[in-house]
């Protein structure tokens, strides 16, 4: 069979590793669930998920030419998880009374000199 990327096919688990899930694709092609592509989020053992002989359903993410190897993806078929209010991240200003803006470094660079040799003059005169 003639496989190609983003191709929808069912497979047969054949085997669980620590990084991974193997799947026969058919008598010839075999390809490789990373871990990171069995579900959205934390995976905590491959083998709360997957079983040997376990038909599963995966999209072909990449072939490489030279190796033949295939990557195989479970998570890409699933929907994406919505977005909780724990996931979004608030940033807050320190002050938010200052409104200095995005002023160019060059703009002030002169006032910080003059204010630094004010310090320095006022340091070497005590």
């Amino acid at each position: 069979m003639n496989y190609r990327i983003g191709d929808i096919v069912t497979g047969k688990v054949t085997g669980i590793q620590p990084y991974g899930v193997f799947v026969l694709l058919d008598d010839r092609h075999q390809g490789l669930i990373h871990i990171s592509e069995c579900q959205h989020g934390f995976v905590k053992a491959l083998t709360d998920l997957f079983k040997v002989g376990q038909q599963v359903q995966v999209v072909i993410l990449d072939i490489d030419e030279f190796s033949g190897k295939i990557s195989l993806s479970v998570r890409a078929l699933q929907p994406a998880p919505a977005m909780t209010t724990y996931r979004h991240r608030k940033h807050y200003w320190t002050n938010r009374k200052l409104h200095l803006g995005f002023t160019p470094i060059a703009e002030r660079l002169d006032g910080w000199v003059s204010e630094y040799l004010g310090l320095m003059e006022k340091h070497t005169d005590d």
